[in-house]
């Protein structure tokens, strides 16, 4: 028990000072020119986008120490996340449906590409955690669908952080590598939810993706079949209903 607490809360407090650091590194050097990370958020005001891959690289460098497999979806997940972060940052169409809808069209925008690429990478992931084929294709389900769920809470400063924190906290009951899987999420979330809930930065489609796919990877190291089951038909449910559930994210607080 005291081994479990002190593992989960090294990596929790690993990943917490990783996102600091590397938020506070690149609001100081602005890459590319401070013009390129600002957005505009819901409520007009300028943000950063610093957050993004600071919670990301923090997440897949937490995840790799626990599980390899892990940080390199949670890497990918987070890459196709910042591509269209940059690539579709002019792009109004929300949701898989209208990307699939313009790819029936012909037309591979930067959603078809991220959709694509976090399904795979979450397949990959999948393939390696689980024995047997069902088990390894339910796993990447979970993986690739928890991803879009928190893109999907993320309408609000401090969604997504605050959501990878309510998330994370259940898998740190369990046992293994599930539990500080799910520590180094919340470390993370953790760590830029002060600057996203004040308004100073968000985590854009590159932290929310790569945070729901580390808070996927923990449900998939904690669950047997029956409990990925459960957590793909679930998540599903949420990508089918996608709109209600960022709704419903707006309408809180």
């Amino acid at each position: 028990m005291i081994d479990r607490v002190r593992r989960n809360g090294s990596s929790l407090l690993l990943a917490a000072a990783l996102a600091r650091t590397g938020l506070t590194a690149l609001r100081a050097v602005a890459p590319g020119g401070r013009e390129r990370w600002g957005r505009k958020n819901h409520a007009g005001r300028t943000v950063d986008l610093y957050a993004g891959p600071a919670c990301a690289a923090a997440v897949a460098v937490g995840t790799a120490r626990v599980r390899p497999a892990v940080g390199l979806a949670v890497l990918a997940a987070g890459a196709c996340g910042a591509y269209d972060d940059v690539v579709g940052a002019g792009d109004a169409r929300r949701g898989f449906r209208a990307h699939l809808a313009a790819l029936r069209d012909g037309e591979v925008t930067s959603g078809t590409v991220k959709l694509f690429g976090i399904c795979a990478a979450g397949l990959a992931a999948g393939a390696v955690l689980k024995e047997g084929p069902l088990d390894k294709v339910l796993a990447g389900v979970v993986i690739a669908g928890a991803a879009h769920f928190v893109n999907l809470v993320d309408v609000r400063p401090g969604r997504a952080a605050a959501a990878g924190l309510a998330l994370g906290a259940p898998g740190l009951l369990r046992e293994g590598p599930g539990a500080e899987t799910a520590a180094v999420a919340m470390g993370a979330a953790a760590a830029v939810l002060p600057d996203d809930l004040a308004e100073r930065t968000m985590l854009g489609d590159t932290g929310a993706h790569a945070l729901g796919a580390a808070l996927g990877a923990a449900v998939v190291a904690g669950n047997g079949r029956a409990g990925l089951a459960a957590h793909a038909v679930a998540l599903v449910a949420a990508a089918a209903c996608g709109e209600r559930v960022s709704e419903a994210a707006r309408s809180l607080g």
